[in-house]
């Protein structure tokens, strides 16, 4: 059953432009839970109340920002609708870019946008279009009294507009401290490149599901029908595992995953050839010479 549209507007790029409604393209597939009185198991509601603990009706509550501890300023419905922008009714494309370039860090929610009435033949010249060419359109859209950043991008028959976060939204990485480059080893950093093309796939979405939700589902039902369920034993914490030999460890997952039924070591070797064989025939030019071969040993060391 199709969702009901949760925006109707008009998608514009250059001088074209046609009605469009947007919809879901996700849903939440959580395990649904009420809040219990575990005297009687009666639900418990939840009420709003101010400081006092007085309850307050949804009329009596207001929307107000704090410029400073203690002092708000209040928002009414009027306010919000003089800082909505005039173009709050359309998508309007800015700019067309390769979608590689996008760091995936903006991207956030997926809708599907399907055409109104009259825009089904510029709905599919434009998807074709995107298509063709690689290219996905950066613009803006205003939902539900807020701008969002927004991507379009063709998927399948469907054109899917996917809000996107602005830069300022972003954490800059250097509030963090991350390992430098030089503490990976040339050595070390072959053999998982090694075990990262052993383990190469295509992606199949089907193939992964959420293991906790069928676990929280199966104790359900188990209760339900009154029997026991036993927990499973935790896990050590990963901080206090000391200090592993790495390498041991990704040799041994590359050999597990080498053993793998449709994973023959010969493919993962022609996978892995590239890189490999680009190493050999240099170390047999440089065989003869004595001075550089001593860095080259100490290195491999």
């Amino acid at each position: 059953m199709a969702s009901r549209p949760i925006w109707k507007g008009t998608l514009q790029f250059g001088l074209v432009g046609f009605p469009i409604e947007m919809r879901p393209a996700v849903r939440a597939d959580h395990v649904p839970f009420r809040l219990l009185h575990a005297q009687d198991l009666t639900p418990v509601h939840m009420e709003r109340v101010d400081a006092g603990g007085d309850p307050v009706p949804w009329d009596e509550i207001v929307k107000g920002y704090e410029l400073e501890k203690g002092s708000f300023v209040v928002m009414g419905e009027e306010d919000f609708r003089a800082a909505a922008l005039k173009s709050s009714r359309a998508f309007e494309i800015c700019d067309f870019v390769q979608e590689g370039e996008i760091d995936p860090r903006y991207f956030d929610t997926p809708y599907y946008l399907t055409p109104g009435k009259s825009g089904e033949k510029a709905y599919a010249i434009l998807r074709e279009a995107l298509s063709r060419a690689g290219m996905v359109g950066i613009g803006k859209v205003m939902i539900r009294q807020k701008q969002h950043l927004a991507a379009l991008k063709p998927v399948g028959q469907a054109l899917v507009l996917e809000t996107m976060r602005f830069a300022g939204e972003l954490v800059d990485p250097k509030e963090y401290s991350f390992p430098r480059h030089q503490l990976a080893s040339d050595h070390e950093v072959e053999i998982a490149e090694d075990l990262v093309r052993a383990m190469a796939a295509e992606f199949d979405p089907e193939k992964y599901h959420d293991e906790y939700r069928d676990n929280l589902m199966r104790i359900i039902r188990a209760k339900g029908r009154g029997k026991p369920v036993a927990a499973p034993e935790e896990e050590p914490d990963p901080e206090d595992a000391g200090i592993i030999d790495l390498m041991s460890r990704l040799k041994a997952s590359l050999e597990r995953v080498e053993g793998r039924p449709g994973k023959s070591s010969s493919a993962s070797a022609g996978k892995a050839a590239p890189h490999k064989a680009a190493k050999k025939p240099a170390a047999k030019k440089a065989a003869p010479r004595k001075k550089p071969a001593a860095p080259r040993a100490k290195r491999s060391a």
